[in-house]
């Protein structure tokens, strides 16, 4: 199997853990404050990924390797985390899950920002077509969000798309749970004292399903996950990988009306199925 085939593979692995994240948060804040929560699923996934560094006896990353790795850490391990947080505060899962249809195309512009990567034109087209499915359901059903949260979610799939971009080009010289590794463990110093910081009073009263959220977010979201799909994207190339995204959104909303019973509209699913026909093409003209 090609190096591209592989990177497919891997991608669509990490892309159906990932498919979790949010009704997970979505399960999670109803038991804990999204600061807490955004610490401590790092802190626990940064304990995991430091235990997997020392045992595997990796190298440390060169000088030249901490810029990216803070940008990496900035956009999955804190920004992505909290904001969608956030923004569930103020919205469903469901709701959330179809924003995230644009990660795509933010992934594919950081990958030409900062990777140098030169997707055709006609990859252009089917990524910018799976945006506008998101955007369009967004806005015609904006009744069913609230600004603040639609606007939270939107910065939090732009750090994380950048965030991606980062890590996977590193990925190709650290390889991918080492980066995930590396920058959650670069995380620490401020993820250890938020979690400190935003500790609750009493963990009384919180109930199951919110610790089994934390857990899931804690380590398939924050470390399994990633081990995946920066895999995916170094060998398969950031921007073409990266349009598996557009499968998450129904991945999702079928967890969303699983596990949270949310009503799944569909308006969601007709903007899902668009998105899912743009992957298919992305997929043919990539390089």
């Amino acid at each position: 199997m090609s190096h591209r085939h592989r990177g497919w593979g891997q991608g669509l692995i990490g892309v159906a853990i990932f498919a979790g994240s949010l009704p997970a948060t979505r399960l999670a804040v109803q038991g804990f404050e999204p600061l807490f929560l955004t610490g401590a699923r790092a802190v626990i996934a940064a304990a995991l990924g430091a235990a997997l560094l020392g045992l595997l006896r990796q190298r440390v990353p060169e000088r030249k390797d901490l810029p990216a790795l803070a940008l990496t850490s900035l956009g999955v391990v804190a920004g992505f985390p909290l904001l969608t947080a956030l923004a569930l505060q103020h919205m469903t899962a469901a709701r959330a899950m179809v924003f995230v249809g644009l990660l795509p195309l933010c992934t594919a512009l950081c990958a030409v920002w900062r990777g140098g990567e030169r997707p055709p034109a006609v990859f252009w087209l089917f990524s910018a077509v799976g945006a506008v499915c998101v955007s369009a359901y967004a806005a015609l059903e904006s009744s069913a969000g609230s600004w603040l949260g639609d606007s939270i979610m939107l910065a939090a799939v732009l750090v994380c798309g950048l965030g991606y971009a980062e890590g996977a080009g590193l990925a190709r010289r650290l390889g991918g749970w080492q980066v995930i590794s590396w920058a959650l463990v670069l995380s620490v110093p401020v993820m250890l004292p938020l979690t400190a910081w935003a500790w609750p009073p009493s963990f009384t009263g919180i109930g199951a399903a919110s610790w089994w959220g934390l857990a899931y977010v804690s380590v398939f979201s924050m470390l399994v996950g990633f081990v995946f799909w920066y895999r995916g994207l170094a060998l398969g190339g950031i921007a073409a990988v990266g349009q598996l995204q557009l499968l998450q959104p129904f991945m999702g909303l079928t967890l969303a009306a699983w596990l949270l019973h949310e009503p799944v509209s569909a308006g969601m699913l007709l903007a899902t199925a668009g998105a899912v026909v743009c992957v298919a093409g992305a997929k043919r003209y990539a390089v």
